[in-house]
């Protein structure tokens, strides 16, 4: 079945996962809440994992099956009201990739955002300029004006995760130094870039030189994970490589861990973030 791309907000994420519990705790099954509905139970599956819209009728009708009373379901309906308002990213949906828009609630509310890149320099770190000449060559499906709007969408993640004082950890190759895109002059500017941003708290750069021995991210794809505080919604790792515009995202225990191992093994070997400083000079 498709998924649906609802650009989901935190708030939606947490509703739903709270609808979960409640079913559970009401010892109601799957099978026996889809009855009430009148759907079929991979509906109320959907609407557990957020995939789908939350719509008040049909919570009003789960959660009376569950036996919360008129003041819970009043609160529950309160809360939904805002959860369904569009994300901050809504007016850039038409550009967005779907698997950005399963992730922008998640972004929204990671705490600390790690990031292998093993070519390029890190997206949340990239200038408009760099972003848009990565499109250029990547993206020739798209227009002019929506690569530059995707442009501006990520300077407006890069401006939201400064706020929210998120933490961005980087791991790259040094073979994005020496790639050239978009002409020098880019170049020039996302270095400079750069060397601003490992000067801010809440950036940690760390390059693997040229020479770096080979190590567990060597030939493997950019990989994102983001680890979040909410209680509701888990770590989410993303592995692109594939297609343009395509990427696997995971929020299964075992993975997420196994990439936040093989993550943790390539910075200790890594130089310190002082030496990026230093490659950035």
């Amino acid at each position: 079945m498709a998924r649906e791309r609802s650009g989901r907000t935190v708030a939606h994420l947490v509703l739903a996962t709270r609808l979960k519990t409640l079913r559970e705790a009401a010892g109601v099954s799957r099978a026996e809440a889809a009855k009430a509905l009148g759907a079929h139970a991979a509906t109320v599956r959907r609407i557990e994992l957020a995939e789908t819209s939350l719509d008040e009728g049909q919570v009003h009708t789960l959660l009376t099956a569950y036996g919360a009373c008129a003041t819970e379901i009043g609160e529950f309906l309160g809360q939904l009201a805002t959860a369904n308002l569009p994300g901050w990213w809504h007016r850039w949906r038409s550009v967005m990739d779907p698997w950005q828009l399963d992730l922008m609630s998640v972004e929204s509310a990671a705490r600390i955002i790690r990031v292998w890149e093993p070519a390029l320099i890190p997206a949340l770190l990239r200038t408009s300029a760099y972003a848009r000449a990565v499109d250029d060559v990547r993206r020739p499906d798209l227009s002019s004006a929506d690569k530059d709007r995707r442009a501006e969408l990520l300077f407006a993640r890069q401006e939201r995760l400064r706020e929210q004082n998120t933490r961005i950890w980087a791991l790259m190759s040094a073979t994005a130094l020496a790639t050239s895109v978009g002409g020098e002059s880019v170049m020039a500017e996302q270095r400079q870039a750069l060397r601003e941003a490992v000067q801010r708290p809440d950036v940690t750069l760390q390059i693997h030189p040229l020479e770096a021995p080979f190590h567990v991210m060597s030939g493997m794809p950019t990989v994102t994970l983001y680890r979040v505080d909410v209680p509701e919604i888990p770590d989410h790792v993303v592995r692109e490589g594939g297609l343009p515009g395509t990427a696997d995202v995971s929020d299964a225990l075992n993975v997420v861990t196994a990439y936040h191992v093989l993550m943790d093994h390539s910075c200790v070997i890594a130089p310190h973030p002082d030496k990026s400083r230093e490659a950035l000079a």
